[in-house]
């Protein structure tokens, strides 16, 4: 997947703010808990992101995916750009990861996340 089309497609879920953390990392996330990051830069370094439990070790068993580090313990992997994932994968495992970190979301902010009204989201206040 084009580096842009991934960052454009993380901006597209309800609630997702973005901002820039260790200097040089971009990172979304919703609820302020982060589900995707990458280097602010370009994509030569890849996409950090959460998977489920049950296929963290499928994940990191494929060419160019990894066990994130700093975030394996938590299920997260790195995806480099050998791994070579057709965008429709890559977009499925950026929804997915943004769908594990939604439902670990109070029951509240994710009813106003999904209203529009969370602090945050692009729509708050209007």
């Amino acid at each position: 997947m084009d580096f842009e089309a991934a960052k454009t497609l993380c901006r597209s879920f309800p609630g997702c703010t973005e901002d820039c953390k260790w200097d040089h990392d971009t990172v979304f996330s919703v609820g302020a808990k982060m589900f995707a990051v990458t280097n602010r830069d370009g994509p030569s370094a890849g996409f950090s992101l959460k998977a489920d439990d049950a296929r963290f070790l499928e994940l990191s068993d494929r060419p160019g995916i990894v066990p994130a580090p700093y975030l394996a313990r938590a299920k997260w992997v790195f995806v480099t750009p050998e791994a070579q994932l057709e965008d429709a994968e890559f977009a499925a495992l950026l929804r997915r990861s943004y769908e594990l970190v939604f439902a670990k979301l109070t029951r509240k902010l994710q009813r106003e996340i999904l209203d529009g009204h969370a602090v945050g989201s692009p729509t708050a206040g209007t």
